[in-house]
């Protein structure tokens, strides 16, 4: 069923067919079109059997899921940038309490400055926060990726949060493949829970650990954690032999077999990635790309295969780590630091600046020809001009 949809309706038509029980809502731009076309679907009464709570905050949006999970709901919820943030307590409390919520993160910039646009610092935040992660590159992997999530948060009990790049995504108006709901439920079954509280037999959860236990318990999460990675490839293997199509897993490669230098992305990026590649492949230059949708639990040994013996990889992100430098960098360089290869960190589309094409393709040259020192993280399009008034140069 293709049809012309936003990304957001599309996204709140797929989680309503994996049946939630318990929507959790509190807007923020720019997830807010999420939630908005879940409530009309709860009140037209074609998403039935569902608890639609409209909250007063981002933190009680994340206690009520959790509440939820508890009693053996499927719980899902929404959010971005600030309010991310605002629930990071409650993120921390989930994953630990192992409940399989499903949250869409709509990526958004997080102040100050106060920016309403796409960047990843929101969800790469909380990138230790014991959730699985997973980025989606256009509007039909978001649509398919929450499909999935449901799947792999009930099988392995961990949260997952389901990550589209704020209006770039979100807002945009693409042809997607909707499947029907008899496929769906064929596809995502019933909630089985591992834990529920039932006043029948009342029992405590979350209580307080000590020194004693608290190791093994994160330990347990690391465990559930790596378990995970084959969990999601084998869900998206599934729904690529159901759906027709290839969508999810760990890490996507693009022409590169043969590749000399990998250009690395995560989310929306990843289109102008591969038109890059494809220019540069006309030229005679030996480029390919890898987009990463499994950023949590990371998928090493997945991006080694798909990096395959190119000599450069340059990794270009929407997010760093103030003080340190590149964030999924950092991951790559250490996958990668047994291999002869020159890992270079580049960042840029911060605050929703768009990612030319022309700014890819002059990284990814740069790099071939290895003008662009490793070691150092690079700024796309940077405003020379505008640094120099603010005394920045």
């Amino acid at each position: 069923m293709r049809e012309q949809v936003e990304g957001s309706r599309a996204v709140a038509r797929a989680v309503a067919m994996c049946r939630p029980q318990v929507i959790a809502a509190y807007p923020i731009s720019p997830q807010t079109h999420v939630v908005e076309a879940l409530s009309d679907l709860v009140r037209t009464g074609e998403l039935a059997s569902c608890e639609y709570l409209t909250v007063e905050s981002e933190f009680a949006a994340m206690s009520a899921c959790i509440g939820a999970s508890g009693v053996g709901a499927r719980a899902y919820t929404a959010t971005a940038s600030q309010g991310l943030l605002f629930m990071a307590e409650a993120v921390f409390n989930a994953s630990g309490l192992g409940f399989p919520i499903v949250m869409t993160v709509a990526n958004r910039a997080i102040g100050a400055p106060i920016n309403i646009w796409n960047d990843h610092s929101d969800a790469m935040a909380m990138r230790d926060a014991g959730w699985i992660q997973l980025y989606a590159a256009d509007v039909q992997e978001a649509t398919d990726l929450h499909l999935q999530a449901f799947v792999v948060a009930e099988e392995v009990s961990l949260p997952v949060m389901v990550c589209m790049d704020g209006f770039v995504l979100t807002h945009a108006v693409e042809e997607v493949d909707l499947p029907e709901q008899e496929e769906v439920d064929a596809f995502v079954p019933p909630f089985e829970p591992e834990q529920e509280l039932d006043p029948a037999a009342p029992v405590t959860i979350g209580a307080m650990v000590g020194p004693e236990a608290f190791t093994e318990v994160r330990y347990l999460m690391q465990q559930r954690m790596d378990a995970a990675l084959g969990t999601v490839a084998r869900v998206a293997d599934d729904f690529r032999d159901r759906f027709g199509r290839r969508s999810g897993g760990l890490v996507r490669g693009y022409r590169t077999d043969d590749a000399d230098t990998v250009l690395v992305t995560i989310g929306s990026v990843a289109g102008a990635a591969a038109e890059v590649v494809d220019e540069l492949r006309d030229e005679g230059v030996a480029a390919g790309a890898v987009t990463v949708t499994c950023f949590r639990p990371w998928p090493a040994e997945a991006l080694r295969e798909a990096v395959g013996g190119a000599r450069r990889v340059v990794v270009l992100e929407r997010a760093f780590s103030v003080g340190r430098g590149s964030i999924v960098g950092q991951d790559v360089r250490d996958t990668l630091q047994d291999l002869p290869v020159t890992v270079v960190e580049a960042v840029g589309g911060l605050g929703g600046r768009p990612v030319r094409r022309a700014d890819v393709r002059r990284l990814v040259e740069g790099v071939a020809a290895d003008l662009l020192a490793p070691g150092q993280l690079h700024f796309l399009d940077l405003d020379h001009a505008l640094l120099a008034s603010a005394g920045g140069e």
